[in-house]
């Protein structure tokens, strides 16, 4: 559905949200202290308070965001002070969340061979995550903050605008909400708007998938690849069994408007099975940790034109595949036989 028009947001649902969500999170605080007896792994409590974190982390941004507009009235004096105290916000967010979800959820961030952050220091980057498993998009926009010191300029969907926190926050960061529906609109357009606009300390963050990796969602991907008559790639795609087919429209914009930019991917594996909250139910609280690893490509590393870097972005993403399936097999054989994974034997189901 798509969010209400910025009037309606400001004036209606960010006024209303603040004392909703203290009261929602009062409703969870006291489930979670009810229930607490109940239940070994005590799964009701845990993501009852998780939710009472952030319903009162997403009021905490709201109300800070008015303060912030109050304290800078005037567009035109706002500056420097003005991003640096959203771009710092937005941090402690992050850091807040993630820092909540690790005894709450057992959430855990593992990050292999990352580039050193003085290796980027001074360029601008573009950052081609992929997207599986709950929490991702949070951890890597909150390694890109605090371990590199990069603003993270978000590729995302307008549907998040629901969320009046991250709404106003991201809104007054350099963002790129993407409609629903793309009839009529240039949507590659707004991406290499994005990417013109960066700064050297900016990281745009792109998910070439567009979406979170599902096996239904793998399954709806090769099948639109043959409806349209691509059946090699269908095939690669097909091969590629733990990622979806990176869409490469916005990749080449962000790239045509900036040829520049430093390009890192970024792997993931851990919790990609989790693809349903039965299967998030039963796991919690998770036991595997959210694996990384980071890959840099120099700009002299890549290759020219559209048709031969939508290949090299291929060729990423069947790296990307064959890492997955590498640490997947690892986890499979550092692992007891008797206590597999709670989402192994669900993980070919329907997502």
């Amino acid at each position: 559905m798509r969010p209400p028009p910025l009037l309606v947001r400001r004036v209606v649902i960010d006024v209303v949200w603040v004392p909703l969500a203290v009261a929602l999170a009062a409703a969870a605080i006291t489930l979670a202290l009810v229930t607490v007896p109940f239940g070994r792994r005590r799964r009701v409590p845990r993501l009852a308070l998780m939710a009472a974190v952030y319903l009162l982390v997403d009021a905490g941004l709201v109300v800070s965001c008015a303060v912030l507009w109050l304290r800078y009235p005037v567009a035109g004096r706002r500056g420097r002070n003005w991003a640096d105290a959203h771009e710092g916000l937005l941090r402690r967010v992050l850091a807040l969340l993630i820092a909540a979800a690790r005894p709450l959820l057992g959430f855990r961030v593992q990050v292999e061979e990352c580039p050193p952050p003085g290796r980027l220091v001074g360029r601008p980057l573009l950052v081609l995550a992929r997207h599986g498993g709950p929490g991702d998009s949070f951890a890597i926009a909150e390694l890109l903050l605090s371990r590199y010191r990069r603003r993270p300029v978000i590729v995302l969907k307008e549907v998040l605008r629901w969320d009046p926190g991250l709404d106003l926050l991201l809104s007054r960061m350099p963002s790129c909400f993407l409609p629903a529906r793309a009839v009529g609109r240039d949507l590659p357009g707004l991406v290499a708007e994005a990417a013109a606009g960066l700064t050297d300390t900016d990281a745009l963050l792109i998910f070439p998938e567009g979406g979170n990796w599902t096996p239904r969602r793998h399954l709806r991907a090769l099948d639109r690849l043959r409806a349209v008559g691509r059946p090699a790639a269908a095939a690669r795609a097909a091969a590629n069994r733990h990622v979806l087919p990176p869409r490469p429209a916005g990749v080449l914009a962000g790239l045509g408007a900036r040829p520049g930019l430093e390009v890192v991917i970024a792997a993931h594996t851990g919790l990609d099975e989790l693809t349903s909250p039965a299967l998030i139910w039963q796991a919690l609280p998770v036991s595997t940790p959210m694996v990384m690893r980071w890959w840099h490509f120099p700009e002299s590393s890549r290759p020219a034109g559209a048709d031969r870097l939508q290949s090299w972005l291929d060729l990423q993403w069947a790296f990307v595949d064959s890492w997955i399936d590498a640490r997947k097999a690892q986890q499979a054989a550092a692992a007891p036989a008797d206590t597999a994974p709670p989402a192994a034997a669900s993980a070919a189901g329907p997502g």
